[in-house]
C-alpha cells in the first residue's frame, strides 16, 4: 500500500514539474527576446556605467529599445555633416540586423533625433527640423512589419512651441522638454490623444526622461555641485505622495564625470539606465548602469 503512494506522489509530482515547463516555454515563444540575445548580446552592467556596445553603436547622443527589447532606435551627430540622424536595427532570430539609417521623413527634414519607441502602441516618436532653434517639433511614424508609416507631425497642443526629447510612461502620459525656455511639460494620454499640457514642476533640469511607473524623473543640467565646473551631470527627481517633486538628486561621481553627461533614459523593463558622455576627442558614447543605482538615491 505504501508503494503505491509513493508511486501516485511521484506521478503528481511529474505532472506538475511538465506543466511548469510547458508554462515557461510558452511564455519563452511569446517574448523571444531573453538578455543572451537582448541589447546586442552586451554582458549587463552591475553599479558602475560601462560603455554600451562599443564598435556598433557610435557616437550616439540617445537611445531606444521597443517594449520586447527586439528593436533599438538611437540618434547619432554626424560630425562632417552636422547634422542628427536615427539608426536602428533590429532582431531576427537571434542576431541583430546591421545597423541602417532610418530616414523616417523621407529627406521632408533636415535632422531626425531622439527616437522613443512607444510603450504602449506601435508608434516611434522623434524631433524633427529644418534649422536648430527655429522648427523642432515632434513627429511620429507607426512601426510596420519591415518598415514603417509615413511620418506624422503630432497633432497637439505640445507643437504649439519648440519642443524635443519627448518620452513616455507606461501610461501613455507623454514628458519632453520647451527649447523655448528650457522647462519640462507633460501631456497627460486621453484615448490616444493628447489635447492639454502641463508644466513638470522641477527646481531645474531639462531633457527629462520619465520611469515607465513615474516614480521618478531624470534630468541634466549643468554642474550644480562646482560653481566653476561648466560641465553637464545627470540627476533624478522622486515623485512624492501629493504628487511633487523632490529636488533634483545628483548621481555623484558614480555616473557623473568631469565631461558632459545627458540624455538620459530607462530600459522598457525598468532595469537599466543609458546616458551619453562626452569624449575627450569630441565624440561620445552611450554607457549603461542598473537601475539600482538609481534605488540607493531613493529617500528613506
Amino acid at each position: 500500500m505504501r508503494n503505491y503512494y509513493y508511486m501516485f506522489l511521484i506521478l503528481v509530482f511529474t505532472l506538475l514539474l511538465n506543466a511548469c515547463i510547458t508554462k515557461n516555454k510558452k511564455a519563452n515563444d511569446n517574448n523571444p527576446t531573453n538578455i543572451e540575445t537582448a541589447y546586442f548580446g552586451q554582458k549587463p552592467p552591475g553599479l558602475v556605467p560601462e560603455v554600451f556596445a562599443p564598435g556598433i553603436v557610435r557616437n550616439a547622443s540617445n537611445i531606444s529599445f521597443s517594449p520586447n527589447l527586439d528593436e533599438v532606435y538611437f540618434s547619432v551627430h554626424q560630425k562632417e555633416e552636422d547634422i542628427s540622424s536615427i539608426y536602428f536595427s533590429k532582431l531576427r532570430g537571434n542576431k541583430w540586423t546591421p545597423v541602417k539609417k532610418a530616414n523616417f521623413t523621407n529627406g521632408g527634414k533636415n535632422e531626425e533625433l531622439y527616437p522613443f519607441v512607444s510603450l504602449i502602441d506601435k508608434r516611434i516618436y522623434f524631433t524633427a527640423l529644418d534649422s536648430i532653434f527655429s522648427d523642432e517639433k515632434i513627429w511620429y511614424v507607426n512601426r510596420l512589419e519591415d518598415s514603417w508609416s509615413d511620418a506624422v507631425q503630432l497633432d497637439s497642443p505640445i507643437n504649439k512651441d519648440l519642443v524635443f526629447y519627448i518620452n513616455q510612461a507606461k501610461n501613455g502620459n507623454l514628458f519632453y522638454t520647451s527649447i523655448s525656455n528650457g522647462k519640462m511639460y507633460y501631456a497627460p494620454n486621453k484615448n490616444g490623444e493628447f489635447p492639454d499640457v502641463q508644466e513638470v514642476k522641477l527646481e531645474f533640469g531639462h531633457h527629462g526622461f520619465i520611469s515607465p511607473s513615474q516614480e521618478y524623473l531624470l534630468v541634466y543640467t549643468r554642474n550644480k555641485e562646482n560653481e566653476k565646473r561648466k560641465d553637464h551631470d545627470i540627476y533624478v527627481c522622486f515623485k512624492e505622495k501629493d504628487g511633487t517633486w523632490t529636488r533634483p538628486i545628483s548621481f555623484g561621481n558614480e555616473v557623473n564625470s568631469n565631461f558632459n553627461e545627458g540624455c538620459p533614459s530607462i530600459t522598457p523593463d525598468g532595469k537599466y539606465m543609458f546616458f551619453g558622455r562626452d569624449q575627450e576627442d569630441g565624440t561620445g558614447n552611450l554607457y549603461w548602469v542598473s537601475t539600482e543605482i538609481i534605488d540607493e538615491l531613493r529617500p528613506k
